[in-house]
């Protein structure tokens, strides 16, 4: 939240949006991912793949980066390379510079899965022809979180499973 109000606060020519969970999220320790300082250029690697050559990379905007991480994490354990890429801010990772752009979202790697409680449009630009995206493709409905995820399939084993689809796993 603090590197996102930096940015508000230099953000003088338009509106600017912070759209928030009620729901209880877990912090990451920054010793052992990337810092938050990345939300200014729009989406960072979060956690690398460990080699740093990622055979999937795991996408999310918000609350749902810490499905990817947990997907991440089982993925990197089953020996299967994953990147997790924060974007909370699709507007300012397209002002980046292509270098920039590549070096978070590499070309060549085109086995992606996007999370995306809300809807699943737009992702298709970052998960391309080949990726999945897992997210709401209709109108919601109201219960506690565990199980509106679970009713949903926006849950960490689910993006892990995609993970491997999108692989050919």
């Amino acid at each position: 939240m603090v590197e996102a109000y930096k940015i508000i606060l230099e953000h003088t020519h338009g509106p600017s949006t912070l759209v928030l969970t009620r729901q209880a999220m877990p912090t990451f320790d920054r010793t052992k991912y990337a810092p938050a300082a990345g939300v200014a250029k729009g989406a960072y690697v979060l956690a690398d793949a460990p080699s740093g050559k990622p055979d999937v990379i795991l996408m999310g905007s918000g609350s749902e980066v810490s499905l990817c991480v947990e997907a991440g994490e089982k993925l990197n354990a089953a020996g299967i390379e994953a990147r997790v890429v924060s974007m909370p801010s699709w507007e300012l990772f397209e002002r980046q510079g292509a270098s920039y752009k590549e070096s978070v979202l590499p070309a060549n790697v085109t086995a992606r899965v996007s999370v995306e409680m809300a809807s699943t449009f737009g992702w298709e630009r970052y998960t391309g022809p080949k990726g999945k995206i897992i997210g709401m493709r209709s109108f919601g409905a109201s219960a506690p979180l565990k199980d509106l995820l679970k009713k949903f399939g926006i849950e960490a084993d689910k993006v892990a499973a995609a993970a491997k689809e999108v692989l050919g796993k």
